[in-house]
C-alpha cells in the first residue's frame, strides 16, 4: 500500500474515533490526512470505498498488535497463544484505544448501512475462525461446533469488556481479568466435554 493511502486510511480510522461513522466528510478526512479531496477519491472512488478500505486497515493492524511477540521470548503454547490474541486487544496504547474504539464505531454504524453490515459481517467471521482454531488447538479434544461457539461467545465478550473499557465503565485491569476468566472457563469447558465424550464411547 501506498504511503499516502496509509496516512488516508490513519486520517480516516482518526476521524471515525472521534467523530464516528456518521460524521466522517470527505473534505474533513482531506484536511486530516493533508491531501486533496480528488486524492481520496482517486484512492478509494466514494465514501462506501473509504469505509470499506479503513475496515480492512484497522483489522490489519489489530493483527500485527495481536501477533506481536518478543522474538527472544520462550513460546507460550497453544493456551498462550490464545490468551495472548485476545487479551492484546485489551491494552492501553494509542493504537489499540484507537482502532478499538473505530471497529465499535463501524459495528454501530453497520446498523444503517447495509453494505458496512455485509463486510463487518465477514470480517467477524473471520475472526471467530481464526480463534475458533486457537481454541482448537488449545483444547483438541472438542469439536469444531464447539470451538466455534466458544469463539462467538469470547470475541463477542470481548467487544463488550472494550466498549466498557473505553468509555470509563470499569478498569482496563479488569476487563482484562474477566476476559482471562473466560478463557479459562471455555478451555475448561471444552476439556470437561471431551471427557464427557470419552467416558461416553
Amino acid at each position: 500500500m501506498s504511503d499516502r493511502r496509509t496516512d488516508i486510511l490513519e486520517a480516516a480510522t482518526r476521524v471515525i474515533t472521534r467523530r464516528g461513522v456518521r460524521g466522517l466528510r470527505v473534505g474533513e478526512l482531506a484536511a486530516e490526512a493533508g491531501v486533496s479531496t480528488s486524492l481520496i477519491y482517486y484512492h478509494f472512488t466514494d465514501r462506501a470505498g473509504i469505509l470499506r478500505r479503513t475496515l480492512e486497515f484497522i483489522i490489519a493492524r489489530a493483527d500485527r498488535y495481536t501477533a506481536e511477540r518478543d522474538p527472544a521470548a520462550a513460546p507460550l503454547g497453544p493456551r498462550g497463544d490464545l490468551r495472548q490474541a485476545l487479551l492484546l486487544e485489551l491494552q492501553d496504547t494509542p493504537e489499540v484505544r484507537e482502532n478499538s474504539t473505530a471497529w465499535g464505531e463501524l459495528r454501530a454504524s453497520a446498523i444503517f448501512e447495509p453494505d458496512l453490515r455485509e463486510d463487518l459481517a465477514k470480517a467477524t467471521l473471520a475472526w471467530v475462525q481464526e480463534t475458533a482454531e486457537l481454541i482448537g488447538r488449545a483444547s483438541p479434544g472438542g469439536t469444531a461446533p464447539e470451538h466455534a461457539a466458544a469463539a462467538e461467545r469470547l470475541t463477542s465478550l470481548l467487544e463488550g469488556l472494550s466498549t466498557r473499557w473505553l468509555s470509563g465503565s470499569i478498569p482496563l485491569e479488569h476487563a482484562r481479568r474477566l476476559l482471562g476468566d473466560a478463557i479459562d472457563a471455555e478451555l475448561g469447558a471444552a476439556r470437561d466435554s471431551a471427557v464427557r465424550v470419552g467416558v461416553a464411547c
